[in-house]
């Protein structure tokens, strides 16, 4: 049980609140929380306040959870109140009512209507009992509320008549809640990759992580076979690459977290990746919150957050000029490894750095991993279809290398056999070097929380079949992708969308350059990344001000709840289908070298939201203005819109409050 006590109304009003305070702190310590003398005060003015708002409200047959803990937030709700008529999830501060406040408590409602099953067929409503003041019930009467409501806020005094309002105008639910069976109702929580990234860091892995969204079992069976796999090569003191293969949002980040964060960081592991921005919210985001849990300093934190999260290229060259050094780590997840370099790209190194590698970085990563006596594990990423850089070696280079080295040997799902390029085919044939591991592929969307049909819809948008993407979308009717023309109406619509403390943002690709033009050209500085996915509005930095946008290269394997995407003059739409653009100069030029590029840039952009995507066309410059940009044509842009709208992109003006998950509830139609 989830809740830390629980009991029926008429339990709770024949109990001494001295001995249900008792029962709290007891379920405090056994968890490895400190007691407070605060917290204790707070729970027995708690539990007097429940017990008169019960009893003034005939509550006898209802249920009452205290402490429901919550996974994905890392947080308890103070209070669930299960009555016949809804889910009230009760928030309580002594202070005044603030909107941080709110927020906190639409949020507890919202975790509870997207990952608690018990939750899915009946009204949750979010209250906040704040300080002693008064109740007053909203100015316009609930009609069709949304699902979860809009937060409802009293005084500890006044609980009771919000209790009461909230009987009398809500009608019985067609199934009645069954307290019992709510109580014991699974949890299935997918948090964000931040979200994960700290509790498993924090806990040297979360058994609820691996099992999150247990109703759609790849992520479980994934997580196992990998384990299964390092367990092998810890045996037999072998060396073995793991090959995870997946669409994106499937989990494969979190996959790799769970890995290094788990059993093996005791024998030495890290995640090791080319994305900077990921190495950088994370090691942010890891420091801080071992800061605020009292672990250690900021300066230690950081210093333990760059052994776990660490740069693959530094990794490699820092390995690799020294060929007698032993790497810490037996294991290592290497993100994103079909995006590893060629030897030809591995020679030229950046504009910024000379590379000190002498090979491809496949080939260089398994040397170093054998270096040690005994096991090593290399588990490899890769996210098909997300490729948007040259010089990127594919799955055949570390197929070849495996191949060439006798020592290792390796796993991998029929995918990685099957790719219609043949740069991201492993190998051809069944070479003895592999076995054939179906549970190793990810293809079920994890990111998005309400409807799975998001990923295959982009696929078919962007491969220019039509049909199929508007087959999609009529079957999935809560498609969550908008399509407006007016950059304003996106960023009411991400603040409209983005309930509680979800996080919105903007992307755009990094070759729009034209954007500027429309009022979009500021883009996250690479320093400043962190801070936008951290911060909070009302912080300026944060993504939430709707400032500044990410480009593909700062969001890649990031995420947020809600998307707003501005579409630019870089992939356009013509009688053949997809045009790729480079602005070069002062005019667009055709890129039909970098078009499979161009075209996964906007797959990763179209799959970076949780929840739902805004797609903004610009209107473009009239073909009659006599101001007339020829840089971005109206044409150009009316032609995108009607494309997206062809394969069932919903228009923004049609938006409604978020819909409940697929099981009809009490709101389906609200």
């Amino acid at each position: 049980m989830r809740a830390w006590f629980a009991c029926s109304g008429a339990e709770l009003l024949a109990s001494d609140p001295r001995d249900i305070v008792g029962r709290l702190a007891s379920a405090q310590q056994a968890r490895g929380f400190a007691g407070m003398p605060d917290q204790e005060m707070a729970w027995q003015a708690q539990v007097r306040d429940l017990k008169a708002a019960v009893a003034a409200c005939g509550g006898r047959a209802w249920t009452v959870a205290l402490e429901f803990d919550l996974l994905r937030l890392e947080k308890r709700i103070d209070a669930v109140l299960l009555t016949d008529r809804a889910i009230l999830c009760l928030e309580f501060k002594t202070a005044a009512a603030t909107n941080a406040a709110r927020a906190e408590a639409e949020d507890y409602a919202l975790d509870l209507r997207d990952f608690h099953a018990g939750s899915r067929d009946h009204a949750i409503v979010p209250v906040l009992v704040a300080g002693r003041h008064g109740w007053m019930p909203p100015a316009q009467r609930w009609l069709l509320p949304k699902h979860p409501t809009d937060p409802l806020v009293c005084g500890a005094e006044s609980l009771a008549d919000l209790i009461a309002w909230v009987q009398a105008i809500l009608p019985a639910p067609a199934t009645p809640i069954d307290g019992a069976a709510w109580l014991e109702a699974p949890y299935r929580p997918v948090p964000t990759i931040v979200e994960a990234a700290t509790m498993l860091y924090a806990r040297n892995g979360v058994a609820e992580i691996a099992a999150a969204r247990a109703d759609a079992t790849n992520l479980t069976r994934t997580a196992r076979a990998i384990a299964r796999h390092i367990e092998a090569a810890r045996a037999e003191a072998a060396r073995i690459v793991i090959f995870v293969t997946g669409i994106p949002g499937a989990g494969k980040t979190l996959c790799g977290l769970n890995a290094v964060f788990g059993p093996a960081r005791l024998d030495g592991a890290a995640f090791l990746t080319g994305n900077a921005p990921l190495v950088s919210v994370l090691r942010a985001a890891l420091a801080r919150d071992a800061v605020t849990r009292g672990e250690c300093d900021r300066a230690e934190a950081e210093r333990r957050t760059q052994a776990a999260l660490q740069n693959v290229h530094r990794f490699l060259e820092d390995c690799a000029i020294d060929p007698t050094r032993l790497p810490p780590e037996r294991l290592i997840v290497f993100d994103e490894a079909q995006r590893a370099w060629d030897e030809a790209k591995s020679l030229m190194g950046t504009q910024n750095k000379r590379s000190r590698l002498t090979m491809s970085e496949p080939a260089h990563t398994l040397e170093i991993m054998g270096r040690r006596a005994g096991w090593s594990v290399v588990l490899a990423l890769i996210g098909n279809g997300q490729e948007i850089n040259t010089g990127e070696a594919g799955l055949r280079e570390w197929g070849r290398v495996v191949a060439a080295n006798p020592r290792w040997r390796a796993a991998a799902a029929p995918r990685a056999l099957s790719a219609a390029d043949p740069v991201q085919r492993l190998t051809e044939g069944m070479p003895d070097w592999l076995e054939i591991d179906p549970d190793l592929d990810l293809v079920v969307p994890m990111r998005s929380v309400r409807e799975t049909a998001g990923a295959a819809w982009v696929n078919a948008l962007l491969d220019s079949d039509t049909a199929e993407a508007r087959r999609i979308a009529e079957a999935a009717p809560a498609l969550p992708y908008f399509l407006t023309r007016d950059l304003a109406a996106t960023r009411a619509a991400l603040r409209h969308f983005a309930r509680g403390q979800r996080r919105a943002g903007l992307v755009r690709a990094a070759g729009a350059r034209r954007l500027r033009a429309e009022g979009l050209g500021a883009e996250v500085p690479t320093k400043e990344v962190p801070d936008w996915f951290l911060r909070r509005w009302p912080d300026t930095r944060a993504s939430d001000a709707l400032e500044t946008a990410a480009t593909e290269y700062a969001c890649q394997g990031l995420e947020l709840d809600v998307v707003g995407l501005a579409w630019g003059g870089d992939f356009v739409r013509g009688q053949a289908g997809w045009s790729a653009r480079g602005f070069v100069g002062d005019k667009w030029q055709i890129a039909a070298k970098d078009a499979d590029f161009i075209r996964n840039t906007y797959r990763v952009l179209l799959t970076r939201a949780r929840y739902e995507t805004v797609i903004w066309v610009p209107r473009g410059s009239p073909a009659d203005d006599p101001f007339h940009d020829r840089t971005r044509p109206a044409a150009e842009m009316d032609a995108i819109a009607d494309y997206l709208t062809a394969c069932g992109a919903r228009p923004l003006g049609a938006v409604t409050p978020p819909p409940p998950p697929a099981q009809p509830g009490l709101f389906a139609n609200a």
